[in-house]
């Protein structure tokens, strides 16, 4: 894994957010808060804990926000947050291939097998509800090598197949898209229902970080 600070300012309270496949977080610098130092993990094509992680208590409250596939990334690690005041999940589960509550087994192998061609072509533009929001992206895009996700999928994969994954309680709150084109909606529901995982719906797309004016608004969203 690799980590960047968003935003450092020595505050008191912390957000670790958990990046999805394909990531990293040049699509994200417009989105910064004004109470909150912001440690932005990516690039799961090896899974070493960053050393940023060594500062983690420091901070007098801490928030775990993981999106899509770093919902599954942070529960594998989820020693780390156990403690955290926080633990929130965006549009991912922690069974993130998986017929009933996850991304359909058949429809990640197809992407998994299509991988550089998905991402030259609609893969991110199917990240988004509206054409809009996908212009925005194109303003401050990906800058990673094709090889480089390429790999991480490959990666992620092999952890999942591997991974030891338990019907529990470990996020407090999961935001579900209604118009999620990546991870079933449905599955997503079913999902938190079985891990016992409050839900807030909301009208948004897989990224929805457009519709929100702050770190603070995700926290908050009920």
């Amino acid at each position: 894994m690799k980590a960047h600070w968003l935003n450092k300012k020595n505050n008191s309270k912390l957000i670790v957010f958990m990046a999805g496949w394909s990531f990293d977080y040049y699509p994200f610098v417009a989105n910064n808060p004004t109470n909150y130092d912001v440690l932005f993990v990516y690039n799961y094509n090896e899974m070493s804990i960053p050393t940023e992680f060594d500062e983690l208590d420091n901070y007098e409250e801490r928030t775990l926000i993981a999106w899509s596939m770093g919902v599954f990334v942070a529960y594998k690690f989820r020693d780390l947050f156990f403690n955290f005041d926080n633990k929130i999940a965006l549009n991912g589960t922690i069974f993130p291939v998986d017929n009933k509550y996850g991304i359909p087994v058949k429809a990640f192998e197809l992407t998994l097998r299509h991988a550089e061609k998905s991402l030259a072509g609609r893969f991110y533009q199917n990240l988004f509800l509206t054409d809009e929001e996908y212009e925005l992206y194109k303003s401050y895009p990906v800058r990673r090598t094709l090889d480089d996700r390429v790999s991480e999928l490959v990666n992620l994969y092999e952890c999942i197949k591997n991974a030891d994954l338990k019907s529990e309680k470990f996020y407090d709150k999961a935001i579900v898209s209604e118009f999620d084109k990546i991870i079933p909606p449905e599955n997503q529901l079913a999902s938190h229902k079985k891990c016992l995982t409050d839900v807030v719906k909301v009208p948004y797309g897989h990224y929805p970080y457009y519709n929100f004016a702050s770190w603070e608004e995700i926290i908050q969203c009920k």
